[in-house]
């Protein structure tokens, strides 16, 4: 049964989980956003949409592999998104359009419902806001190839399944230094860090915690 957006908004209403648990199961602890911000410079503000919409009465949400390039995020799985631009109202506004460019969706009948923990992303030197709609019916999606290598529409039941949370070495950064990392499993793709993290949360607030590690 597809949850309603008034179920979501209300969820989305209670206290946050944060990240703690799953930074302690990790192994690696990040910073606070109070230490995020008092950096000189301070990171740059960002924003990812995560998007829950109903497909044969089934909730889904939308993920996206980024293709290969020279960059800290190379190839990984996360929610569209970016950083916040001159002309963007708030970090809604930001989530929304990083959506629209990069998956090339409309966003007319997207209803927001919230936000989860904001999260500091030291690689990229951002804290990003987890901003999650809800839509009664996605429409046709052109994305942007210089963004997107793929676009994967997810049922939300797979990313509850306590079976997912593993942990393996993956490379990590620039240096192409290898370190174990806390993933979850989503149809055989690994997504880890900062997705990883709003997963969990997002898993929380719908009354699945962090499971055990299998």
């Amino acid at each position: 049964m597809a949850l309603s957006p008034a179920k979501l908004r209300a969820a989305l209403r209670g206290p946050l989980s944060g990240h703690a648990a799953f930074a302690d199961l990790s192994g690696y602890p990040r910073p606070s956003i109070e230490e995020a911000l008092a950096l000189v410079p301070p990171p740059r503000e960002s924003a990812v949409l995560i998007l829950i919409h109903p497909v044969d009465g089934h909730d889904h949400t939308l993920l996206m592999r980024r293709p290969v390039y020279k960059g800290v995020h190379s190839g990984q799985i996360g929610f569209p998104g970016g950083k916040r631009e001159p002309g963007d109202a708030d970090l809604p506004a930001t989530a929304l359009r990083e959506f629209r460019e990069e998956t090339g969706g409309g966003v007319e009948g997207f209803e927001l419902l919230g936000e989860l923990t904001r999260i500091h992303i030291p690689p990229s030197r951002t804290i990003v806001t987890p901003v999650v709609a809800w839509c009664a019916e996605l429409g046709p999606l052109q994305p942007d190839p210089r963004e997107v290598a793929q676009l994967l529409d997810v049922p939300l039941a797979d990313l509850l399944r306590d079976d997912i949370l593993r942990k393996k070495p993956v490379r990590i950064g620039l240096e192409g230094r290898t370190r174990e990392v806390l993933y979850w499993d989503v149809q055989g793709e690994t997504v880890w860090g900062a997705t990883a993290m709003m997963i969990a949360e997002l898993r929380t607030v719908l009354g699945h915690p962090l499971p055990q590690l299998r």
